[in-house]
């Protein structure tokens, strides 16, 4: 029986992608602090710095002061975030209804109770500025 070299590649990309499942899976997917980042924050709006506050009291306890990260959830000021990858809409929906895992290994997000769609555009808008800030547009 002949193997055609496409078929050992086949299998070969789909041991090296099942290596890196059962790593990200036993790892958590993510080194320990590793994620988090350094954030300069700016001069903001006075919409920013209400949704600087509500970021505070809603979100900073996973995604850390300045949204900058913690080993409970990534860092929004992130080039996985910038607004052509993650919309403003993707922030609606994660906070209202909760979203799936997909870029990190800190586990499903839940939805955040209590928030409001403007109290959550507010949010954006600050986390859309401090991104600016450092380079993520």
């Amino acid at each position: 029986m002949t193997v055609s070299k496409a078929t050992i590649s086949a299998i070969a990309g789909a041991l090296a992608i099942g290596a890196f499942l059962v790593w990200r899976t036993l790892s958590g997917g993510t080194p320990s602090d590793a994620h988090i980042v350094a954030v300069t924050v700016p001069q903001l709006s006075v919409r920013a710095e209400r949704g600087q506050e509500l970021f505070a009291a809603n979100c900073a306890a996973c995604h850390g002061q300045n949204a900058g990260g913690t080993g409970q959830g990534p860092p929004l000021i992130h080039r996985i975030y910038e607004p052509n990858h993650h919309g403003d809409q993707a922030f609606l929906i994660a906070a209202t209804q909760g979203v799936r895992a997909h870029h990190w290994g800190f586990g499903n997000m839940p939805p955040v109770a209590g928030v409001s769609e403007r109290q959550v555009a507010d949010i954006v808008a600050y986390v859309r500025e401090v991104q600016k800030a450092n380079g993520i547009f």
